[in-house]
């Protein structure tokens, strides 16, 4: 073999060599994060990599001239400028709520459950048709924002006489963060509460979207809330409790998530610290309170389009080339990890289906034609709620039910709205309970 040959096979072997020692050091630095939870914003993990690195690399070098006993280090150096990056903050590490919405006020309450939350109302736009008990809405999220596709919606059945009020759960949107550890279920039903009392406005309406209809299906659950409530719409909800969580099933018909084009604009994830940071968190391997990232820098981080396909799966697939832009990206705000606190303590709670079949509050159930929620989810409500009365099975829409195209607003309003009237339905009342066996058995 000719010599230049030879000196290119050994160059590329020492090349192999050292992107596999890199390689090595970056996965150990990455077990270590895990094992620390990322402890001291990863520096731990860092320093206990780089020695143990450093060690390796002088045992190597041991025997050799001065110069060939720093070879051995290359590796190190790349490796340490690598994961370094995963140490270092690039956005601000106290929180940064958004700036104020142009169409409404924002309020700051302070709820007997020490919460501070965002609230916003919108009173009804024609007092002569007010209707007398006012309606909360609770978003989903768990820990969101309300985007301002949602806050037109809310407009609109303000113009239809509701007295609309509206809040950002602890720690989601404006409202002030909590420590980690009171992001639980039972808190948000907690906060609900305190938010009607703090209301004083006797017994309130309340319409609760996805995770929000999880609080509110949790509130009937729970005779001392669901004293406050007049009527409860709970609309596209997740699982109630750790032993709805588990139930498998299959969801609604095909939604938009792997047609819509992906979302466009920065993504948090592409950078090294969040993109391991939000990449461990959502597989289980980091504590949602882990030391890599504050809860306040993972908030001021994470984007519209960190959500990919999660916004695509809210939409039918026949909306997958027009789905709408849902907030902007000054008014968006989703926390991560209080999020998926808040879903581990639904996971872990008893079940709630003994209390909820004692519940007396009227309650309507609302699904969606291209839900993205497994359907077992929300039928195990309606098997489990005497006091649902009605449910609307909503042609034509996903999940994101009010999602501004076509109709789909109006139609949902003159779901909500004859409900709290106590009028007839639009829709048929489907699925009943004893048709809930064939529904799931025919894929609806």
């Amino acid at each position: 073999m000719p010599t230049f040959a030879l000196r290119l096979v050994r160059f590329a072997g020492r090349l192999l060599l050292a992107l596999t020692a890199v390689t090595t050091l970056v996965v150990v630095f990455l077990v270590l994060i895990v094992l620390t939870d990322g402890a001291g914003s990863g520096l731990a993990a860092w320093l206990t990599t780089l020695g143990l690195a450093s060690a390796a690399a002088l045992w190597r070098g041991r025997g050799r001239t001065r110069a060939a006993r720093l070879v051995p280090f290359l590796p190190v150096v790349v490796a340490a400028a690598l994961t370094a990056s995963v140490c270092i903050p690039t956005v601000p590490t106290t929180r940064r709520y958004p700036p104020a919405l142009p169409f409404v006020a924002t309020q700051h309450w302070k709820l007997a459950t020490g919460s501070q939350v965002a609230v916003y109302h919108y009173p009804p736009a024609a007092p002569r048709t007010r209707h007398p008990i006012p309606l909360v809405y609770l978003n989903g999220g768990p820990v969101r924002g309300i985007s301002v596709l949602d806050h037109r919606f809310l407009q609109l059945l303000a113009r239809q006489g509701y007295d609309v009020y509206a809040y950002e759960q602890a720690g989601g949107g404006r409202s002030d963060l909590l420590s980690m550890d009171q992001y639980t279920i039972s808190r948000s039903v907690r906060d609900l509460d305190a938010f009607t009392r703090r209301l004083d406005r006797g017994k309130v309406d309340v319409l609760g979207f996805s995770s929000g209809a999880v609080v509110v299906t949790r509130a009937l659950a729970a005779p001392s809330v669901a004293a406050h409530l007049h009527r409860a719409i709970i609309a596209e909800p997740g699982p109630m409790d750790g032993s709805t969580s588990r139930i498998t099933g299959h969801q609604g018909r095909p939604s938009a998530r792997g047609l819509a084009p992906g979302m466009t604009g920065p993504r948090s994830t592409q950078l090294p610290r969040y993109a391991v940071a939000f990449g461990l968190m959502r597989l289980g391997l980091l504590t949602p309170d882990t030391g890599l990232i504050g809860q306040a820098e993972g908030d001021n981080a994470f984007t519209a389009a960190d959500l990919g396909s999660d916004t695509a799966s809210a939409y039918c697939a026949r909306d997958a080339h027009r789905i709408p832009t849902e907030d902007t990206a000054q008014n968006f705000s989703f926390s991560s990890a209080p999020s998926l606190h808040i879903q581990q303590t639904v996971k872990d709670s008893p079940s709630s289906a003994p209390q909820l079949r004692r519940s007396k509050t009227p309650a309507m159930l609302m699904i969606a034609e291209c839900s993205s929620q497994v359907r077992q989810w929300e039928t195990t409500i309606l098997a489990n709620d005497p006091a649902v009365q009605r449910t609307q099975y909503m042609p034509e829409v996903g999940h994101h039910m009010w999602n501004g195209l076509d109709d789909n607003n109006d139609r949902a309003a003159a779901v909500i709205t004859s409900f709290l009237q106590g009028k007839p339905a639009p829709l048929p009342n489907y699925p009943t309970r004893d048709e809930i066996p064939a529904f799931l058995r025919d894929h609806k």
